[in-house]
């Protein structure tokens, strides 16, 4: 789920958590911008799990994502948890990265450091170089995209950009 607009993030996000909530019960997130940058919380375990975790911490903002999680590539913890985030780049997927050992070998060896089992974090890492590279979001995604081979469907956010919601 993505949200950009007047309402406090986390609450449109978990709204829409839980109606998709079928869709994935491993684990659940939300990261939201806010004036100190993003905040990002993750929990293991069911949607409940996230909500309890959120009573326990405020988190404003009117840009978010959310995402629950059945797990695939790596197992199912509060670290392999959506959001991930390497730089500027947050975001959330759906689907399978064929070639994420490939990827993810040859991103380590730029120096990219890895903190989660998923192929999902793949993605941020990708963007995140080709961001350094070309200074545009929109080059980044054409350009690491090219890369992949698998199916997915993503929402990314660019730290630089807080009210644009990038899809693909």
């Amino acid at each position: 789920v993505g949200y950009i607009g007047q309402r406090e993030a986390v609450k449109v996000l978990l709204d829409g958590l839980g109606r998709l909530e079928y869709r994935g019960y491993d684990s659940a997130g939300v990261a939201v911008v806010n004036d100190e940058g993003v905040s990002i919380c993750r929990a293991a375990g069911k949607l409940q799990v996230l909500k309890d975790q959120l009573g326990k911490e405020e988190i404003h903002g009117k840009i978010g994502l959310g995402h629950t999680r059945w797990a695939t590539h790596g197992l199912p913890t509060e670290l392999n948890a959506h959001p991930h985030r390497a730089g500027d780049v947050v975001l959330i997927h759906n689907g399978i990265i064929e070639n994420y050992r490939e990827l993810r070998s040859t991103l380590e060896k730029k120096g990219a450091t890895f903190v989660s089992e998923t192929d999902t974090e793949v993605f941020c890492h990708l963007f995140n170089h080709y961001l350094r590279q070309t200074d545009s979001m929109e080059k980044a995604l054409q350009l690491g995209l090219q890369q992949v081979r698998g199916s997915y469907a993503l929402a990314i956010l660019h730290l630089k950009e807080p009210g644009r919601l990038y899809v693909a």
